[in-house]
């Protein structure tokens, strides 16, 4: 299993950054934003370019409203700052069209002093006559030539991708099979240092340090029932200004990187105060990365005397806050007091136990018989959906590929009624689920035997 590198887009206010975020991962988006309940101006997504698979980070809409320049610029500052602390390799957007801006030297000067490997993509060079006049107006900031881009046409983009997979860290892979890494990810202040240091038993120290990872990220070793476990602590984070975007978008950078590295991902909140925008980002996150999730409602013992709330009922409305993730189990415990601290480990064990399920494909094909028996799928245009055969692809997560007649006649909504179906059939609590449909010639059917006729 690869852990993808990350790559994050600087600039300052009003150079395109957004938009060249949305042209380079154009075609992860394109499926990433069927996951209903995840926001459209996400601020992260991932990439694929040359079989590398990365994680590109935005940095737009921070510091797009204040009203004073002082602010735009402690802001920009901030994030690009952030940027460098937490990146692989870094993108800097500038406005080719405006020229050179003097926030385009607080960002530089923050840049050099940095050892992350810059890309200086020159956006909005649609004219010729901006392109041959690039280079020495931007030169003097110190990162090589300008590549120039259009992120609005997508001209140049396919340059700058392959310059930055060639700056990009060798590729790391983490085999499932010698340990289980945990990410431990959520809000400041819900519990996350105290949940660690409750699980291994004792104050955090550190106990490995990984290649690659910042150097203020702290991994924890730690044996549960014979296995190694690996927990990923993304607590720590420091409040660096008193800006609670530039502060939301470090936290998340952090979140990220965590979240990368891991098989499961447990996403602690305050019991007290339920799933929060930020925790439905983060959830987002975790299953776009398609990683394992568990919901930790820390704080119980103080969220019972505030009420008089079951756990079945706060559970129903924390799934209902993240309806894309109903799959998630919930454990309620406070880490702090160890309360009902035995119940998350073993929800762990069955989470990493289902992210390697399979379905043997004689049953897979009868479940799919059967569900499109009883519901077949609706017609487009007069065109209907003729689904040939099914086989699972892989697993970590589970993956299924289903042979059909147009993949273009799927409509969200059978996707979700298969996936549902699937999880009635099959234990796959806490994993997410990839159903891919491809088009598959009717000989080729005959021969595999088509879901119709099996």
């Amino acid at each position: 299993m690869e852990s993808p590198a990350t790559v994050a887009i600087v600039g300052r206010p009003n150079v395109g950054k957004s938009a060249l975020f949305n042209r380079l991962v154009g075609r992860r988006l394109a499926i990433v934003d069927d996951t209903p309940g995840v926001t459209r101006d996400r601020l992260y997504a991932l990439a694929e370019w040359r079989g590398r698979t990365f994680s590109v980070v935005d940095t737009g809409g921070i510091a797009d409203e204040p009203r004073l320049a002082d602010a735009i610029g402690t802001q920009t500052r901030q994030q690009a700052e952030a940027a460098a602390r937490e990146a692989d390799a870094i993108v800097f957007v500038v406005d080719a069209a405006a020229g050179l801006s003097a926030l385009d030297d607080d960002v530089a000067m923050i840049l050099r002093r940095t050892r992350r490997p810059v890309l200086l993509a020159a956006n909005k060079a649609e004219s010729t006559k901006v392109r041959e006049a690039l280079g020495g107006e931007f030169a003097r900031l110190g990162f090589g030539e300008p590549l120039p881009v259009s992120a609005i046409h997508g001209e140049g983009t396919g340059d700058l991708l392959d310059a930055v997979v060639e700056k990009l860290p060798p590729a790391t892979y983490v085999s499932p099979d010698d340990e289980l890494s945990i990410a431990i990810v959520g809000q400041p202040n819900v519990g996350k240092s105290s949940l660690l240091n409750a699980l291994v038993g004792e104050e955090r120290t550190i106990v490995s340090d990984v290649p690659g990872t910042t150097r203020d990220a702290i991994d924890s070793l730690f044996e549960w029932h014979g296995r190694d476990i690996r927990l990923i602590d993304t607590a720590g984070l420091r409040r660096r200004s008193s800006a609670r975007d530039s502060l939301e978008y470090y936290s998340s950078l952090r979140a990220l990187r965590a979240i990368a590295r891991c098989d499961i991902a447990i996403l602690v909140i305050d019991a007290m105060r339920g799933i929060l925008t930020g925790d439905q980002r983060l959830a987002g996150i975790i299953l776009e990365e398609r990683k394992g999730l568990i919901v930790v409602a820390n704080k119980w013992d103080l969220a019972q005397q505030q009420g008089d709330y079951s756990q079945s009922e706060l559970t129903r409305i924390i799934h209902d806050q993240i309806p894309f993730a109903r799959f998630a189990p919930v454990t309620f415990l406070s880490a702090l007091t160890r309360r009902r601290l035995g119940s998350l480990m073993p929800l762990v064990a069955r989470v990493a136990e289902n992210l390697e399920r399979r379905i043997p494909t004689a049953r897979l094909n009868t479940i799919v018989r059967d569900a499109v028996l009883r519901h077949p799928p609706a017609s487009v245009g007069g065109h209907p959906l003729r689904i040939l055969y099914a086989t699972q692809h892989g697993v970590h997560p589970p993956q299924f590929v289903f042979s059909c007649n147009d993949p273009k006649l799927v409509q969200a909504s059978y996707v979700r009624y298969l996936e549902n179906i699937l999880r009635t059939n099959e234990d796959f609590e806490g994993v997410p689920l990839i159903l891919d449909f491809r088009r598959r010639s009717e000989g080729m059917a005959r021969r595999e035997g088509a879901v119709e006729d099996a």
